[in-house]
């Protein structure tokens, strides 16, 4: 494991869990940055996969991959201001509801 690199150790993580949701789902899955060391190609295979796998399980995700926050229905941004954090949740089905 030692000579691949970190976007290769990325792949064969994410190939060995969705392996193991196709044997054994659980119910929600949390992915810490599993996205940072993909390239732009990758990481949007791993976003179409999650899409996929998301009527059937839940996912939480924390990125700053852009083409994972696109398949997000629900968004927690966090903010700094004045030296206080504060979420900033938005609810994109509720955002579309409002455009038809």
């Amino acid at each position: 494991m030692q000579l691949f690199s970190g976007g290769e150790k990325a792949l064969i993580t994410s190939a060995f869990l969705f392996a193991l949701m196709n044997v054994n789902p659980s119910p929600f899955y949390l992915l810490d940055e599993i996205d940072a060391p993909l390239d732009d190609i990758n990481a949007g295979k791993l976003a179409n996969l999650i899409k996929k796998h998301s009527d059937k399980t839940q996912f939480l995700i924390i990125t700053h991959n852009k083409l994972m926050m696109e398949i997000a229905e629900i968004f927690h941004g966090i903010t700094m201001r004045y030296g206080v954090s504060q979420v900033v949740p938005v609810d994109f089905k509720f955002i579309e509801s409002l455009d038809e």
